[in-house]
């Protein structure tokens, strides 16, 4: 298990991590940092405990509106996939439907073609 030092409002905290994921986590800790610095901004020094709790409910908001987000984009996408269906299935119906009519245009025009190119009957002659 890997370990990394991370910094939130200038305290340095120690923590372990899966062997690779080093950068991620002190990537995340940088970003809750900024949290809790924006926080501190906006209400000077409420408490260590106060901060964490504020920017930790901070970011739940902000995933709470991804998540959101995302169940949209995941009904809009069925949505799309249903439209999609749909039209495969108008499309493979209406070529259907133009293999038989084209079937039948061949059939008919065969028959026209053995018509005309069926060799008359004798003629009668007349008998004198």
């Amino acid at each position: 298990m890997a370990q990394v030092t991370v910094t939130i409002d200038g305290k340095a905290y120690r923590m372990a991590c899966e062997e690779g994921q080093e950068g991620h986590l002190i990537d995340l800790a940088t970003q809750f940092d900024r949290y809790v610095s924006h926080l501190k901004a906006q209400f000077g020094e409420i408490g260590d405990l106060r901060l964490t709790v504020m920017s930790g409910i901070m970011v739940m908001d902000e995933l709470s509106e991804v998540n959101r987000r995302v169940a949209a984009m995941e009904k809009e996408l069925s949505a799309f996939r249903e439209g999609r269906d749909g039209a495969l299935e108008g499309a493979q119906r209406r070529e259907e439907m133009l293999t038989t009519a084209l079937g039948e245009l061949t059939e008919r025009l065969n028959g026209i073609t053995r018509k005309l190119t069926a060799k008359p009957a004798p003629a009668a002659r007349p008998e004198h």
